[in-house]
């Protein structure tokens, strides 16, 4: 197996993060067939979530980007943890990106791009996906963003 993915991670200096514990009664991953599915994802970082409270009034576009890319970082740390390397993704399929909004908010786009942009970072064409990006009015820990990631896996 090609380690391509976990050489492009060094290469752009991103370190993945501890798989953050999960805060209620679910499986961080899901794999069936070629495909592996995360439970949502916050934006934790050392068991604190970043970037609390609705995105538009508390919390700025550019910040709810990062925490988007905090989740997808968390992901893929489940996923690395599940399929025992980054290196068995064949491609990122889909990303549900949550995003806690104010009244009238309407830009959850540009906040879900913070994972987007991450996965065409890391694994460039195979990064491109289809996508959700939706505003709710809360989400888990009072967290501006949540993001699941769809994957297809390359056989062992």
């Amino acid at each position: 197996m090609s380690n391509e993915y976990t050489q492009r991670l060094k290469t752009l200096g991103i370190e993945l993060p501890q798989p953050p514990v999960a805060i209620a009664s679910y499986i961080p991953v899901t794999i069936t067939h070629q495909m592996a599915i995360t439970s949502g994802q916050l934006p934790m970082a050392n068991g604190q979530v970043l970037h609390t409270g609705k995105v538009g009034s508390e919390v700025s576009i550019e910040d709810a980007a990062k925490a988007a890319r905090q989740c997808a970082l968390n992901a893929l740390s489940h996923l690395q943890k599940a399929l025992s390397s980054i290196d068995r993704i064949e491609r990122i399929l889909k990303i549900d990106g949550f995003v806690q909004s104010a009244p009238g908010f309407s830009s959850q786009p540009a906040v879900v791009n913070g994972a987007s942009d991450l996965m065409l970072e890391i694994f460039g064409e195979a990064g491109r996906h289809t996508r959700v990006a939706v505003g709710v009015s809360e989400l888990p820990l009072n967290a501006a963003v949540e993001v699941a990631v769809w994957v297809s896996i390359k056989p062992e």
